[in-house]
């Protein structure tokens, strides 16, 4: 079946993100299509129509105005989602069609937007690998160019996340499962999951953090090494105090390779990846870090 170009050109996008929830520029309106369509109208309470896409054939379409697609985008990252944003980035000559591209994909933790954050809590990225008892952990405030990493003991994990309250936290995903939902939502919100490689079991994680499986090889320590190397254009991460914690460095690599796929950008504003003990910490039990205040008020 012959499919208008346009079909043709979001058909190709959303191939390249079928996990994500794609908006695509139209004018002076994002719109969705398809199951993409479904989820947004139900979600954000908007209306669906349709838009003929071939001869005799018709797709569901939900649209949002330009000028409002930060409201929107934050009520469906808050659900869980992640969003695709297909802009025009060139203008049509005679009727030929305006070249669109992804500029970038909004997860909870990747989120800049000023009007999306919480002004006094760190929008934190976190990404956990473990094997047998030992863990690395890595997170990242792309907002601030904070960027830190830690290997630590399996049993301190639960606890170094309480203290982060990071809001998407990357996981190795289990080979049995796919590495995402489908429909533009990850794992989702869970209190615990079963981590690779060597399955000991579950670990306790809040449910206030959004878990995104990622396929394992994301974690491998080579890819994970040659990823920090080359964003920080050294031989050695002596420096950094990372070497000797290969699970700190298949973390810290993990979360450079998620956000080179999300914010199709340099990533310039991370210039140096901090490694720390967890011995540093007073370590305090959630509830005394309620009665404290020390996190929310």
């Amino acid at each position: 079946m012959k499919v208008t170009p346009i079909r043709k050109q979001y058909l190709q996008l959303k191939a390249q993100h079928p996990d994500a929830i794609l908006f695509f520029r139209l004018g002076d309106f994002y719109e969705t299509f398809d199951q993409d369509a479904e989820i947004a109208a139900r979600e954000l309470d908007l209306v669906l129509t349709s838009r003929p896409v071939a001869k005799g054939m018709r797709v569901p379409m939900a649209g949002v105005p330009h000028h409002a697609i930060e409201g929107y985008i934050a009520r469906l990252i808050e659900k869980g989602y992640r969003v695709a944003i297909a802009e025009q980035v060139g203008e049509a000559t005679g009727k030929g069609l305006v070249h669109r591209e992804v500029v970038r994909v909004v997860t909870p933790g990747t989120v800049v937007e000023p009007t999306l954050l919480e002004a006094k809590r760190p929008n934190y990225l976190a990404a956990l690998v473990i094997e047998g008892d030992r863990a690395g952990l890595a997170y990242t405030d792309i907002t601030t160019g904070e960027f830190a990493a830690t290997q630590l003991a399996r049993e301190e994990v639960p606890r170094e996340l309480a203290r982060l309250r990071p809001r998407e936290c990357l996981v190795p995903a289990p080979e049995e499962s796919p590495n995402r939902n489908g429909g533009g939502k990850g794992a989702g919100n869970k209190d615990s999951i079963e981590l690779r490689p060597n399955h000991q079991g579950s670990i306790s994680i809040s449910p206030d953090i959004h878990l995104t499986p990622l396929p394992p090889y994301r974690f491998e320590p080579g890819a994970a090494r040659q990823a920090l190397l080359g964003h920080f254009g050294v031989t050695t991460l002596e420096g950094f105090g990372c070497e000797g914690k290969p699970l700190a460095i298949r973390a810290a690599g993990a979360i450079l390779h998620y956000l080179r796929e999300t914010q199709k950008s340099s990533l310039a504003q991370l210039t140096t990846l901090r490694t720390y003990s967890t011995d540093r910490f007073m370590v305090l039990d959630p509830a005394t870090r309620r009665n404290l205040e020390l996190t929310e008020t």
